[in-house]
């Protein structure tokens, strides 16, 4: 019989020595947000986004957890091709109906089946994993946001903007400019336009 997700999948290894330096950042960004959580909190939001995007690196979260007798959700197998398929193909124009037919669904079951499983629709999860690799993009590289809008899948900048400002409250470039100017250099995010 097939295991259902039970449990956060994509756990990458690393070396005790890199694994002692990724958590020393993470450390360092946590503390800079508890110490700018009362003196700006835009800046603290920045430290604990950087920090986010540090854990994420080393663990997927995105598999919320599931009771191996509860129907309707995809078997454990069938999320990590879907995450996958979706991860991979994050800059190309996804439909229900293509990543349905990886599993073999019906674009309506599917639809069900991702919701139970991952906890939103399949256009909000695309659209929140399109802003996960904008906000790597916008703290690890100096790409234009035209360029980091077309890179994560987004239409056109407006695309990106409208998104954003939606989930984040404020423009990208408002919300990069006040993360870069605030930020702590010891923070351990790769400038050099690199992507982990």
């Amino acid at each position: 019989m097939e295991a259902y997700v039970t449990e956060p999948v994509g756990v990458s290894r690393m070396s005790e020595e890199d694994s002692h330096t990724w958590l020393h950042h993470v450390i360092l960004l946590l503390d800079a947000a508890v110490r700018q959580i009362d003196n700006r909190e835009e800046s603290a939001k920045c430290a604990l986004i950087r920090a986010k995007s540090l854990l994420r690196k080393q663990v997927d979260l995105d598999f919320p957890e599931v009771a191996p007798d509860q129907r309707g959700r995809f078997l454990a197998w069938q999320a990590r091709k879907v995450h996958q398929y979706i991860d991979e193909h994050i800059s190309d124009t996804l439909s229900v109906s293509d990543v349905a037919a990886l599993l073999g669904l019906s674009e309506a079951h599917f639809s069900r089946s991702f919701k139970r499983t991952f906890g939103e629709p399949p256009y909000a999860f695309v659209i929140r994993r399109r802003l996960e690799r904008a906000i790597q993009y916008m703290l690890e590289t100096d790409l234009s946001l035209s360029d980091i809008a077309l890179r994560c899948g987004f239409v056109d900048q407006p695309h990106l903007c409208k998104n954003f400002r939606r989930s984040m409250g404020h423009t990208p470039a408002a919300w990069r400019r006040a993360c870069l100017t605030q930020a702590p250099m010891s923070s351990g995010v790769n400038t050099q336009g690199t992507l982990a």
